[in-house]
Parts: C-alpha cells; structure tokens; sequence
C-alpha cells in the first residue's frame, strides 16, 4: 500500500477544519451535525473520524489553531526591540490572521469573525472549551504583557500604568473589531489601527502643562 504523504494528510485536516468553520459560523454548534460536516467537507465520515472524534474535538482544533496564530504573531514582535507601535502591530497580526482565513466564507462574506462570536458563546456552556480559550487568550496576554514592558522600558509608553492593564485593552480592541466586522461586515483592519493611533495621539491634561 502507498504510504501517504505528510502534504496529503496536512491538506485533507484543513479540509475538515475549513468545512467545519462555514458549518459552524452558518449555524452555530448545536444546529451543526458531524453529517453536515462530511457534506460541506464532502468526505467520508472514515475520512473525517481518521482526524476528528465529533463536533468538541473540531471545535477545540479551531480555537487552538486561531489562537497559536495570533500568539505567534505577537510573540515575534516580542522580539523585536523595540517592538512596533501598537497600531502596527495589532493590525498587522489580525490582518495576517484574516488573510488565512479569507477563502472560508458564509454566503459571501469571511467566516471567521462569525465563527469567533459563536466559540465565545459556546464558552458560556462548554468548561472545556472555555479552558482551552482561557489558557490561549492567558498566553497572549502574557505576550502582550512583555510587549508593554519593552514599550515603557524604551520610553515609548507612560510608566505609571500596569502592562497587564495595557494588554487587556489592546486584546479588548481586537476582539471589540472582530465583533463588529462579524454584525457589520468586513473592515481592512486599517481602520482599527488609525482608530488606535488616534487614541495614542491622546494627551491628559497633566501632560499639557
């Protein structure tokens, strides 16, 4: 028997996944059965159970793989010193995150930021599944943490605020702009990094003095 390759397995779990995220960004967990699934895929159900034990376990796939995407976004500007300003760098890394999401689509528009409501609605329900955003979400907020710090240490952010304060907000607005593209319709995320450097450009009135 020819052995397959690693290629051809990597290709047919996108499949699976990409198929699962329109059934599932269309209709929500509960309305989706694993025979929908098959049918959007258009697999075998001995194609898709090879990967995939149900619905909890294609769900979770989705939210971990999203989820190390934006991590691995931050974590290389971690790097950077300093790293971009943060209007760069959050358009930069939701932009790049979209882009691999662009060909998933419901009735014309982008999957993805439906898809992102209804794994939080889910969350609501699912302990499992909520871990698993917790432990993501947890990951990226330590990032964004570090990210602050070289900020502040650079001289390029006031030193009188908590970074842990400054990373919920920054994460805040990009869950704040996938909620809206998702009840508005898509928006380059430009707009939410002029929208952020305008906020940057902001000045207290201690600081006019």
């Amino acid at each position: 028997m020819a052995r397959v390759s690693q290629a051809h397995l990597d290709a047919r779990r996108r499949q699976i996944l990409d198929g699962a995220a329109v059934c599932f960004a269309r209709n929500g967990f509960h309305a989706t059965s694993m025979q929908d699934v098959l049918k959007e895929a258009d697999l075998s159900a001995g194609a898709v159970y090879r990967y995939f034990s149900g619905k909890e376990e294609l769900i979770g796939a989705i939210v971990e793989e999203v989820l190390g995407q934006v991590h691995d976004g931050f974590e290389e500007a971690a790097r950077s010193s300093p790293p971009p300003p943060p209007d760069v760098l959050v358009a930069s890394v939701l932009s790049r995150v979209l882009a691999t999401k662009e060909s998933v689509t419901v009735d014309g528009r982008p999957a993805f930021p439906r898809l992102v409501v209804q794994v939080w609605t889910e969350t609501l329900r699912n302990e499992e599944l909520a871990a698993v955003l917790r432990e993501g979400y947890g990951a990226v907020r330590e990032t964004w943490t570090r990210i602050v710090g070289a900020y502040q240490d650079a001289g390029t952010m006031r030193s009188d605020v908590p970074p842990e304060h400054v990373a919920r907000t920054m994460m805040a607005a990009a869950m704040g702009f996938l909620a809206q593209q998702a009840l508005f319709g898509p928006t380059p995320a430009e707009v939410l990094s002029d929208g952020l450097r305008a906020l940057m450009s902001t000045r207290d009135e201690a600081d006019t003095r």
